[in-house]
Order: structure tokens, then C-alpha cells, then sequence
């Protein structure tokens, strides 16, 4: 079997995947639905701390119109989680919540870099190929991994001495926050497949919605 006999046929394989293809955007609307969901309802339920937290320069976001960016923010992500949730014009409201995601990233998260999480080990972090071709930031990133280890072990020692370490931990390690642009950035991608795509096929409410209209025109 020559190579390009071995290619067509690696290529065909491949394509008959394509009739379950709607699985893609379905697991990423069910992903992102209960994270905008939680973070709309978090919001809502704390509506007067968020407006304060929206509008404050001190130790909030410092943005004119505290109400209203509060309100839109509170609405785009509760009505947009249930939207995708559904596939219900999900192409339409994958627009305000990439902006939503696009606001977050640069008043929020931006200072504190990429990592949500401080990654305690240098030799681990996607930094280190990076630091080695110079890329800016990169050491910095590094030298922080080394102080984050440095007041892990130090907390880890603190409570196994004089806490219940065992039930601290029972549900997960203690981390070091780092509140960078990385689960935003990735969300903001994931917003984008979508945008691009649409809801998928047959699981969605937009698909069906397409169907009538073809029939329709046709």
C-alpha cells in the first residue's frame, strides 16, 4: 500500500466521523451553560454587592454606569447559560458573552497573567519552554512558581502541625489562586467554536428551528 493510497483511506475513515460531529458543540454548550448559569445567579442573588463591586475604584472595577454594567453582565450570562443550555439562538448570544468574557479578562484577571491556578512546580509549567525561548514573562512566571512552592509547603507544614490536615485536604490540595486570564480565555475560545459552528445538530433547539424555516422557504 503506497503512501497516498494510505492517506485517502486514513481520510475517508476519518470523514465518516463527521456524522456524529454535532457531539462537539453539544458537550461545549453543556459546558459553558452552568458556568455562565452559577456566575449569573452569584450575581443576582448579590445584586446591590455587585452593582458597588462594578462601579467602586478603590477596590472594585472602577466602571461608569455601575448599574447598568452590572445589570447587562447579570442578564448575559444568566439568560445566555440557559440559551446554550437549550441551543436557542446560540450563535446570536455567543456574541454579548465573548464581550462579557473580553471585559472580564482585561478589568479583572489581566494584571495576574495567564495562570488561574499558580502551578507550584517550575519544571511543570507550560512557562518553562516558554522562558527558554525567551518570551516575555516567562521568567517572571517561573520565580513566582518558586515562591508559590516555597508558601505551599510552609502553609502544608503549618496545618499538618496544628490543624486536621486529613480533613482539610479530604476534598481537594490546597493551591495558591492566581486569578489570571485563563479560564476566561478559554471560555472566550469555546464561545468562538460555537459562534462559528452553531449549536449542532438534532440536540438543539436552533437545529429544529432551521429545519422549519428550510421547509418553509422550500
Amino acid at each position: 500500500m503506497n503512501a497516498t493510497l494510505l492517506l485517502t483511506r486514513s481520510r475517508d475513515l476519518l470523514d465518516r466521523s463527521r456524522g456524529i460531529d454535532f457531539l462537539a458543540p453539544l458537550f461545549l454548550r453543556l459546558f459553558l451553560a452552568p458556568v455562565f448559569i452559577s456566575a449569573g445567579l452569584t450575581k443576582m442573588m448579590g445584586f446591590e454587592s455587585t452593582v458597588a463591586w462594578f462601579g467602586n475604584p478603590d477596590w472594585g472595577l472602577g466602571l461608569p454606569l455601575p448599574w447598568l454594567m452590572a445589570f447587562l453582565a447579570t442578564a448575559t450570562e444568566l439568560i445566555g447559560g440557559f440559551l446554550l443550555l437549550f441551543g436557542l439562538a446560540t450563535r446570536f448570544i455567543a456574541i454579548p458573552l465573548m464581550i462579557t468574557m473580553l471585559v472580564a479578562i482585561f478589568t479583572v484577571h489581566w494584571q495576574d497573567g495567564w495562570f488561574a491556578i499558580a502551578p507550584s512546580d517550575p519544571s511543570t509549567s507550560m512557562a518553562a519552554p516558554l522562558a527558554a525561548v525567551g518570551f516575555p514573562g516567562a521568567e517572571a512566571s517561573l520565580a513566582n512558581s518558586e515562591e508559590v512552592a516555597k508558601r505551599l509547603t510552609a502553609a502544608r507544614g503549618l496545618l499538618r502541625e496544628h490543624g486536621n490536615y486529613s480533613w482539610l485536604t479530604e476534598k481537594g490540595s490546597l493551591v495558591v489562586l492566581n486569578n489570571g486570564i485563563e479560564f476566561g480565555a478559554t471560555y472566550f475560545i469555546m464561545l468562538l467554536a460555537l459562534f462559528f459552528s452553531g449549536a449542532g445538530r438534532f440536540i438543539s433547539v436552533d437545529y429544529w428551528i432551521g429545519r422549519w424555516l428550510d421547509r418553509q422557504g422550500g
